[in-house]
């Protein structure tokens, strides 16, 4: 699968933009601030129906006009894809495949797998465990259409669980039957949930080690986990015990929402003891696992975007994770880099073909 063409109107900083790319490697240079990011992030957006760094559609919208549109042209087991992504001011986001508008946008992911590594993943350590989750989600949901739809009706019915408990203080009032309901709703969906990710995760871990090694090329002990409420007790008991809680929070308290992934270094915290290019190595090393699951998964090489890898990688291990294109592990990439020079001479020693595109 290969992204051929894209078109860009009134996308972030671009008025209008087209581009026909290469089906192997395609790099984006020129200065900071011309919108090489912004073209990766059309192509996500495409693969998603969101923007990778700012999912709020309006603040996408080119300044001074009041809609966008994506479009791109891909190949994909022999057949041509068109996939454009509109929205305008005051209206609903729409996605048409082949002409045709999905009703929902979910039915839309995993269609074109994608992997992006960018600058912003650092998030996936500093950053809060609503991050971590969205990445264990976004990994299994790329090739498992039920997780995804369990995972949306989960998280509706926790919305009215909380509405719920919200309107009970506000009207001085409990109904423990109608309560009871909602929490054997979360029950069935989030016990499914937790089981797949154990799955995902047993299956990730070893996959994950294999990339870090190979980035790193040093001894490292490193090693994620997953730790959920679950592991311990089933979740309608989690539920049923915090009730007198959750009624004073006025929000569900426990629950697969509020399960984390542990990233550790010689089994301390990576946040805290991993050197920045330790940190560096790891999430590259997550995000090339992330990418080797998904193609094994899906049956499917996903389209890999890398933003300004020469910010966390220096120049020889960028040539190790583009060289991987020649022996067949990758299949389209695309590259941004403030340095054109530097760009070109790691992808002139990959026996591949190339576009540069200077913005």
């Amino acid at each position: 699968m290969f992204l051929k063409h894209l078109s860009l109107v009134n996308y972030k900083n671009f008025d209008s933009k087209v581009l026909e790319f290469d089906p192997v490697i395609n790099c984006l240079v020129g200065d900071n601030g011309v919108g090489k990011t912004n073209i990766l992030d059309a192509i996500y957006h495409l693969s998603f129906g969101k923007s990778y760094f700012n999912p709020v559609s309006t603040q996408n919208i080119k300044h001074d006009t009041d809609f966008f549109v994506i479009e791109g042209e891909f190949e994909k087991e022999g057949r041509i894809e068109k996939i454009v992504c509109s929205f305008k001011k005051g209206m609903k986001k729409v996605i048409k495949r082949n002409g045709k508008a999905y009703e929902k946008f979910s039915d839309h992911i995993g269609f074109l797998p994608l992997v992006i590594i960018s600058p912003s993943d650092r998030d996936l350590i500093i950053e809060g465990s609503d991050t971590r989750r969205k990445f264990i989600d976004g990994v299994i949901s790329q090739s498992d259409k039920d997780y995804l739809q369990r995972l949306i009706k989960y998280n509706k019915v926790l919305v009215q669980r909380n509405s719920l408990l919200k309107y009970f203080v506000a009207n001085n009032t409990f109904d423990a039957d109608t309560l009871g309901i909602y929490n054997e709703q979360l029950h069935e969906l989030g016990t499914e949930i937790h089981q797949k990710r154990v799955q995902f995760i047993s299956s990730f871990i070893p996959i994950f080690q294999e990339q870090y090694a190979h980035i790193s090329e040093k001894d490292e002990h490193i090693m994620l986990s997953y730790e959920s409420q679950l592991a311990e007790k089933g979740l309608l008991e989690l539920l049923e015990a915090s009730v007198d809680k959750d009624r004073a929070l006025q929000y569900t308290s426990v629950g697969i929402h509020k399960d984390d992934l542990n990233f550790t270094i010689s089994g301390y915290p990576i946040k805290k003891f991993g050197s920045q290019g330790q940190q560096k190595s790891f999430l590259i090393a997550l995000k090339l696992a992330q990418f080797h699951f998904i193609k094994e998964q899906a049956k499917t090489t996903p389209i890999l975007l890398l933003d300004d890898i020469f910010d966390k990688l220096d120049e020889n291990r960028v040539s190790q994770i583009v060289g991987l294109v020649d022996n067949d592990n990758f299949g389209q990439i695309f590259i941004s880099d403030t340095h054109a020079d530097r760009t070109e001479n790691v992808v002139q020693r990959i026996q591949q073909s190339y576009k540069i595109f200077t913005l």
